[in-house]
């Protein structure tokens, strides 16, 4: 019964915690998923350029 307790308690604290939680807009949402999405390709294009580079060069070398 006693971990039926800690149990209930656990979820309550928890219930309590989340209404203090201060909830990002519908807004700030879409505008930090877009943020993410765009220096995901950034970064994507700028290794891809650099893995391009690198094994040209490193190519060359091995000519």
């Amino acid at each position: 019964m006693e971990k039926l307790d800690k149990a209930k308690e656990f979820f309550n604290e928890s219930k309590q915690e989340l209404k203090k939680v201060t909830w990002p807009t519908k807004q700030q949402t879409i505008t930090s998923t877009w943020v993410v999405i765009v220096v995901t390709v950034v970064l994507a294009i700028f290794l891809g350029l650099v893995d391009l580079v690198l094994s040209k060069f490193i190519g060359y070398i091995l000519r």
